[in-house]
């Protein structure tokens, strides 16, 4: 895509996939996995021809504006996955993601851990498994999702002593699986490649 038409990249047609839900998937030039980015991104990178490599078939068609020599309307191609020149520094992403209400109730399918009913996001809170006054930590290993309900019942109390067992022993992601958990419209693609790159203790059965 030249520079006559960059700029009408803002509000270009698209086919394929769903422009308002799919993102592309970006890593750096060593294949070492980065984060979700919008298209608007992964375009720009087209553009400034800083993709070193992709993934997949193509799953976005942008068009852009029209060649004001030839005439042809300029149109780019976004792959589901797509390496940026360069090599990320070593300890440049965290390799677990940071304790957010939004990535525990994800990390546990938006369940109680208590009660195992299915909650909407309004419905659920962080609960400390050893509570907080007792020298319980906020950290991932020491939290779960919890219904307000079963918060208040449990209290200041252990699990144990509440007679509240847990329905699931809490954990800490990998950034790999934060990422699958963070994304709802996760391309079949991206899928397969992130689920190879999954601790190998969590990878699902062949």
């Amino acid at each position: 895509m030249d520079s006559h038409t960059a700029s009408s990249i803002e509000h270009p047609a698209c086919t394929v996939a769903d422009l308002h839900t799919t993102r592309v998937l970006s890593l750096d030039a060593g294949g070492r996995i980065l984060d979700w980015i919008s298209w608007q991104d992964a375009a720009c990178l087209y553009v400034r021809e800083a993709v070193a490599w992709t993934l997949g078939e193509p799953c976005l068609t942008l068009h852009g504006g029209w060649h004001r020599d030839s005439g042809d309307q300029s149109i780019l191609r976004l792959h589901p996955i797509v390496a940026s020149r360069g090599h990320c520094a070593s300890g440049a992403v965290d390799p677990s993601p940071a304790l957010s209400n939004a990535a525990l109730f994800a990390r546990d399918r938006y369940l109680c851990l208590y009660c195992g009913r299915h909650c909407t996001r309004g419905e659920l809170t962080r609960d400390h498994v050893m509570p907080l006054s007792r020298g319980g930590q906020d950290t991932w290993e020491n939290v779960v999702s919890a219904c307000l309900a079963c918060n208040l019942k449990k209290g200041g109390r252990s699990p144990q002593q509440a007679g509240m067992p847990l329905l699931a022993v809490p954990y800490k992601p990998s950034w790999v699986e934060h990422l699958i958990l963070s994304n709802r419209n996760i391309l079949a693609d991206q899928m397969e490649f992130l689920v190879h790159h999954l601790p190998r203790d969590r990878r699902p059965a062949a």
